[in-house]
């Protein structure tokens, strides 16, 4: 089936319409950064086979008093109930999670149908910081009734990612074992983006469409704040410079992460000012918090949310670790937003300078590392066995960094990556080839290089490689095309 108000999310689709055509009950989660279209998703593919929908509500500082907390979310729960058809005349508010679960039982067993989907939004929202009681009356409801009917689809969905892994997706409780299916979302890639632009009547090139990226990333929520009749600059500067409330939309993308929301955004902050990552001990100077277990946790939920990514650092005398912030609004506002006397025309007067440059030049590579598979695609390489960052001093004591390096075993092939973004063809001048060739030279005589491979040098840069003198010694040239192709 065709879902025209839908961009993407083939397998996600796939997945919903297989659990709906199922012939025993299902239960699945659905988790991913706030924003993302979680459950914009289940209501487009499932529609009117939604008999029962709920969603919790965020309360600031609701964990300090968590009894009225409580009493809010079930008379949440209750006006939906009440709204999906349970006769309000016959039943009574709940006052506990095992009335609330025993009235939607109630509610359900009345319908007739040969599918009864049910969607729980914010799933984390509605059972609270002490979400025990509410998820082993979920669990209890699932096991003792739902399950048994074998015609229930039940969908669970949350921003809060570790509050998702820790208490539904790896419970050890009442929910063990009992999902039957697991959907992560992500950000839109390039080429969905390009749909959207298409479907929404933008005009743009892409190169627009990169800097847009960039800017906002490739979640939905923000694409939906573009305006077709403004151009991109004064989209974005519209989006982050001339609205206050971008400062309380960058704390709402961590407050939905629940607990520790504090120390997620002293972590983020902290990442933000290093554009190519820490490592977890320069992470725990900087926020002055112990490095062990609570650490860890931490960058472990902002990991599993797609907020930072972790990657190895090759080339001192042990690997590094690297945590490096990956969403793109988060960069930009901190780069460009807090701190600063943000008003209405700063980004126009902005866009095009090297302060600009030097920001899409950093963020420019974090795209083409959030592309792997299609820069893959673009130099048919069959399989890569790892992707890292190599970095140490050359022989004569310069610095040789390569941000992306590419290890095809199959190939027996080292890609030596550089990324360039330009607003027209990159010509690589003498000090390029010298760098460039320095790099190579030292990488070629470290450890991590299997003497058996060859290097092939890859320029990914936006608009192609110019014809010049020193363009030879590139092997291969991606460019926003090959980013922009489907995966």
């Amino acid at each position: 089936m065709k879902y025209p108000n839908v961009i993407g999310r083939e397998a996600e689709i796939s997945t919903l319409e297989r659990l709906y055509q199922s012939r025993k009950s299902e239960f699945v989660a659905i988790y991913g950064r706030r924003r993302i279209g979680k459950s914009y998703l289940v209501s487009e593919v499932y529609r009117n086979k939604i008999v029962f929908s709920a969603v919790g509500t965020y309360i600031k500082d609701g964990d300090k008093n968590y009894e009225t907390y409580r009493k809010l979310q079930l008379d949440h729960f209750y006006d939906s109930l009440i709204l999906s058809g349970l006769d309000g005349n016959t039943t009574e508010k709940p006052t506990c999670w095992r009335e609330a679960f025993l009235l939607l039982r109630k509610l359900l067993t009345g319908i007739r149908s040969r599918r009864k989907v049910i969607l729980i939004d914010e799933l984390p929202w509605l059972a609270g910081p002490q979400s025990s009681e509410m998820i082993s009356e979920l669990g209890y409801f699932w096991n003792s009734w739902a399950d048994s009917q074998r015609n229930i689809v039940l969908v669970v969905c949350g921003s809060a990612t570790s509050w998702m892994l820790d208490n539904v997706i790896r419970d050890y409780g009442g929910l063990h074992g009992r999902l039957t299916e697991t959907i992560k979302l992500f950000p839109f890639t390039l080429a969905e983006c390009q749909k959207y632009y298409k479907r929404n009547g933008f005009r743009l090139s892409q190169y627009e469409m990169c800097i847009c990226y960039m800017a906002l990333g490739g979640v939905p929520f923000y694409l939906d704040k573009l305006n077709n009749s403004k151009t991109i600059t004064e989209n974005i500067d519209s989006i982050f410079f001339a609205d206050d409330k971008i400062h309380q939309e960058f704390i709402d993308v961590y407050a939905g992460l629940y607990a520790s929301k504090e120390r997620y955004v002293d972590i983020v902050k902290a990442l933000g000012g290093h554009f190519y990552g820490m490592t977890q001990k320069e992470i725990s100077d900087t926020i002055h918090l112990k490095s062990g277990g609570s650490l860890s946790k931490l960058l472990e939920n902002l990991k599993e949310s797609g907020i930072i990514r972790a990657y190895p650092r090759y080339g001192k005398e042990r690997v590094e670790t690297v945590y490096q912030l990956i969403d793109f609004f988060s960069l930009f506002y901190l780069r460009f937003i807090l701190g600063k006397q943000a008003k209405k025309g700063i980004w126009n007067s902005i866009h095009g300078t090297p302060t600009f440059y030097t920001w899409a030049g950093d963020t420019f590579e974090l795209l083409c590392i959030e592309h792997l598979p299609q820069i893959q695609n673009a130099l048919r390489i069959a399989s890569i066995d790892r992707n890292y960052c190599w970095s140490r001093k050359s022989a004569d004591g310069m610095g040789a960094q390569i941000d992306l390096l590419l290890e095809s075993k199959a190939e027996r092939t080292d890609y030596l990556c550089e990324m360039k973004f330009t607003g027209s063809k990159y010509a690589i001048t003498n000090n390029d080839e010298e760098d460039i060739l320095n790099k190579i030279s030292a990488f070629a005589t470290s450890k991590m290089h299997n003497k058996t491979h060859s290097i092939q040098l890859v320029m990914v840069t936006t608009m192609g490689i110019a014809k010049g003198e020193h363009a030879s010694i590139v092997n291969q040239s991606v460019t926003l095309d090959d980013l922009f192709m489907e995966r």
